[in-house]
């Protein structure tokens, strides 16, 4: 079961793929069972819309807008340095303790949405992650139960402007310019999946050329381990999405380094959660807006 937002000739709606294509409703039909960021909270729920979503028309994802999965989470908790490879290329030592930094959800775009390249910097970096969507809220959330805090998985490609994000100590700028958050294309329900997506494989893809693989199970923290650490902090909430690492293989690392530029598409893929991709466009100018998907 996977789930995808879409806005077609300004309407928006909620698609469901129960094994035989897409199907759905705008948000103005009648059945029209309510947005993600609040079914996500009970699994009953999101049965109950996928079999109401079943009896919508036929969706061509491929013929509309793709919207993130859920376009103003409450929070967007990413993971630094969560694989052994990465943290190797960048000449830092593992951490003993996950590493934990912020996006906020303006930053978010949806699949074939175009990344801008800054005016301020040409070093517009890819990384390519998973990313946990929790359900179930909580706070000092047990090991054994906190897989079943996750409602489902989707993608995300964290796009780091790399000299922002590395003039301080703290990564906050730098992964937070307009449009590099990419989400998407769908969000895919836990038990659609191995538990905490072990044995599934990461692959990014620049131009066509594979930059990124690894598997899931190189993460230094797993999902369940994050869960655990991030809720001794602070209360997890349904809708909040952890954006979980990327593995070796960045731009930065690269000899000379590989940063992306106008033209280049980034393609994210994950084996069961489908492929997120993104075109590089060019620098936004200054009297440009960016409006949040609503």
């Amino acid at each position: 079961m996977r789930f995808a937002v879409y806005v077609l000739d300004g309407r928006r709606g909620l698609a469901v793929d129960l094994g035989e294509g897409f199907r759905g409703l705008f948000r103005d039909e009648s059945g029209y069972p309510g947005d993600l960021d609040h079914l996500v909270a009970d699994q009953a729920e999101l049965h109950g819309a996928a079999q109401a979503l079943s009896s919508g028309q036929p969706i061509n994802v491929d013929a509309v807008q793709l919207l993130p999965p859920f376009p103003n989470p409450g929070k967007v908790i990413c993971l630094g340095l969560n694989y052994v490879d990465h943290s190797a290329e960048v000449g830092i030592a593992l951490p003993d303790y996950p590493t934990v930094f912020a996006r906020f959800a303006s930053s978010l775009i949806g699949h074939g949405a175009p990344i801008p390249m800054p005016q301020q910097s040409p070093q517009l970096d890819y990384e390519g992650e998973l990313v946990a969507v929790i359900g179930r809220g909580g706070r000092s959330i047990s090991r054994e139960e906190a897989l079943d805090h996750v409602a489902g998985y989707s993608i995300f490609n964290d796009v780091s402007v790399r000299d922002y994000q590395l003039r301080t100590s703290q990564w906050t700028v730098g992964k937070n310019f307009d449009g590099t958050g990419a989400f998407g294309p769908f969000f895919v329900v836990s038990e659609a999946l191995p538990r905490g997506c072990k044995g599934l494989s990461l692959t990014t893809r620049l131009n066509g050329l594979t930059v990124q693989n690894a598997a899931i199970t190189d993460m230094v923290f797993d999902v369940e381990t994050l869960i655990v650490s991030l809720s001794d902090a602070f209360t997890l909430s349904a809708g909040d999405i952890i954006v979980t690492g990327t593995p070796g293989g960045i731009g930065m690392s690269h000899h000379p380094p590989l940063w992306m530029k106008p033209g280049d598409v980034c393609e994210v893929e994950i084996s069961g959660l489908g492929i997120l991709r993104n075109s590089i466009v060019a620098p936004r100018r200054e009297t440009d807006s960016v409006a949040p998907p609503s």
